[in-house]
């Protein structure tokens, strides 16, 4: 990349508060929209089929998961390897990785397609469904799988937009996305009254929009970025792979969490357990939406700035960033402990004891929100600095390892109030250990 390209390129100015917040805040707007639009899915189910559908959602949720976890791995690891070469001026280079990881991706998606519906009985009998909920879920998943190679190209381009420094189209792309899937879930779910069948298809119409246009995106010189012939290079994907493995640990941790959440409100509460803790994981999703848009946002000019060795800018940017996580995560707290009534009513009638058990649940559940945002962020500016280590770790632990062992005590001590537990303790032991790495390497 020349001087003048340099130049040009967005992830090179000299941010300030005004200018990261300006430059992040469309993928905060678009990931925040796909919260939205999610939850929105999730109601509808609710309200349009019932809690045997809403339950369904959550025990097919693993897989969706995983399948999410790929992508991410490949974009976030990908994004920081292409964002450091873009900042070392090695733009040619980092074209021909994109077009690899792209590719890789793709045929990872077709393969799933493949192996998830010759083998679908077999997964969602394993994956806990009883007689009742077994055909609500194959039919579900059996729809989303045939999506997946769309789906993992939806989140490759929603990062990797931002990495060629063009954040306003990734939050076109996903509030476009977002858009079509909730008035397609409309339109199947009510007025063709498809059920279940509805929800799963609006989704994967809504992951098509972004996959297409991506697609066609890339496939101009209009970007830093663009598909060029790309050079095969294992090591490259390895290291993709290894540097954005925390994501992957973090999806993969929370397909097996979400399966024990489910195991264990169903043996407490039965399906009306499921159905609350269904209702608190996408609700979970809306509030953290915010720290991950803006952790997603900021990782490109870390990455950028680490590959052009700016370590005064680099610093300046991790103020910035611990400020701003602060501030939003007192704020978000407080609306999720103030609103959570509000938030249980959209998806059960008051009374109900499916009501009853989500609210209760949610006033405990609400404080990780204190605690999450700074482990969010500090996961991703360790992935963007090439770190795949520590921010593995810290995914690890916060999304699997210590609410593993704490689900396996607590509930055993506290009965549901150990469940609801679980997740906050998890976040704040976490955060404690995020603020000594982020000591130790002085940022």
């Amino acid at each position: 990349m020349n001087d003048m390209q340099q130049a040009e390129n967005p992830l090179s100015q000299n941010f300030t508060i005004k200018s990261l917040l300006k430059f992040a805040f469309p993928t905060i707007f678009m990931m925040i929209f796909m919260g939205l639009y999610t939850v929105v899915d999730t109601v509808f189910v609710a309200r349009f089929a019932d809690t045997n559908a809403l339950s369904a959602l959550n025990i097919v949720c693993p897989i969706i998961n995983l399948i999410v976890g790929l992508g991410t791995m490949l974009a976030t690891g990908g994004s920081a390897i292409i964002a450091r070469k873009m900042g070392a001026g090695e733009h040619t280079r980092a074209a021909q990785d994109f077009t690899l990881i792209i590719g890789f991706g793709v045929l990872s998606g077709v393969l799933i397609v493949i192996f998830g519906t010759v083998f679908i009985d077999q997964i969602v009998w394993r994956l806990g469904a009883g007689n009742i909920l077994f055909p609500y879920c194959k039919e579900y998943l059996f729809i989303l799988l045939l999506f997946t190679p769309a789906n993992i190209l939806q989140v490759l381009f929603q990062n990797l937009i931002v990495t060629a420094g063009r954040p306003g189209i990734g939050m076109v792309l996903g509030v476009s996305a977002g858009t079509a899937n909730i008035l397609l879930d409309y339109i199947f779910m009510g007025p063709l009254e498809m059920g279940i069948k509805g929800a799963a298809l609006g989704t994967g119409i809504g992951y098509m929009i972004p996959a297409v246009t991506g697609l066609l995106f890339f496939s101009t010189r209009k970007s830093t970025l663009y598909f060029r012939k790309p050079v095969m290079n294992i090591s490259l994907l390895a290291e993709s792979c290894a540097n954005g493995f925390s994501e992957m640990v973090s999806q993969s941790a929370a397909a097996v969490t979400t399966y024990l959440f489910n195991r264990i409100m169903m043996k407490l509460l039965g399906e009306n357990g499921v159905a609350a803790i269904t209702i608190i994981i996408y609700t979970q999703f809306l509030l953290s939406s915010l720290f991950i848009g803006f952790s997603m946002g900021a990782a490109p000019v870390i990455s950028y700035n680490y590959g052009k060795q700016d370590e005064k800018q680099l610093k300046n940017i991790f103020s910035i960033c611990i400020r701003f996580i602060i501030f939003i995560s007192i704020t978000v707290f407080a609306i999720a402990f103030i609103f959570s009534p509000s938030f249980v009513c959209a998806f059960s009638e008051k009374g109900t004891p499916v009501y009853e058990i989500t609210r209760n649940g949610f006033l405990i559940f609400s404080f990780s929100f204190l605690f999450c945002g700074l482990n969010i962020f500090t996961s991703a500016a360790f992935t963007a600095l090439s770190n795949g280590k520590i921010s593995a770790i810290l995914s690890f632990l916060r999304t699997f390892g210590l609410i593993t062992v704490l689900l396996l005590i607590l509930p055993n001590l506290l009965g549901v109030t150990g469940v609801w537990l679980a997740v906050p303790i998890a976040e704040l032991i976490t955060m404690i250990l995020s603020l000594v790495f982020l000591n130790q390497h002085s940022l």
